[in-house]
């Protein structure tokens, strides 16, 4: 079983981007973790990142026929792509949003999600522990799905 894990813009910055905010965990490091998690659970992480809008979509689109998930955190698209709500919810998989910081306790912009209205959770402010929550989550959901079919 594959799980799909995507970041949007700027989250290749992490480790050096604003640690005050963000700390200093880096995105690769993140993703060994959740890479090391997910694989003693019996599954596989694809893990993408871009900057790019259109990327991002065409790997969500692609995930239809590949993965059995997706965590993603959209970044500042979380708060304005229409396209990224679409793909994920034309995907027809579960999502987990997952956000470094509270976006409630941060700039009022930042209170908004367009995307997670699709997604069957979000998960935030726990840094890049998060991921490994929203990894759990994900499973959680899977399994529960699986047993009620």
């Amino acid at each position: 079983m594959t799980i799909l894990l995507l970041n949007g813009p700027n989250l290749a910055l992490l480790g050096t981007r604003e640690p005050g905010i963000y700390g200093r965990e880096t995105l690769d490091g993140i993703v060994a973790a959740v890479t090391a998690r997910a694989a003693a659970a019996g599954m596989v992480v694809r893990a993408f990142q871009s900057d790019i809008e259109g990327e991002l979509v065409r790997e969500i689109g692609a995930a239809r026929a590949t993965c059995a998930g997706i965590i993603i955190n959209p970044a500042a698209y979380t708060h304005t792509s229409v396209a990224l709500r679409d793909a994920i919810s034309a995907a027809g998989l579960p999502c987990v949003e997952v956000h470094f910081t509270n976006t409630h306790r941060r700039e009022p912009f930042r209170h908004e999600s367009v995307t997670v209205p699709v997604c069957v959770g979000q998960i935030m402010g726990f840094g890049g522990y998060g991921y490994l929550l929203a990894l759990d989550a994900l499973i959680h959901h899977l399994q529960q799905n699986k047993e009620r079919a």
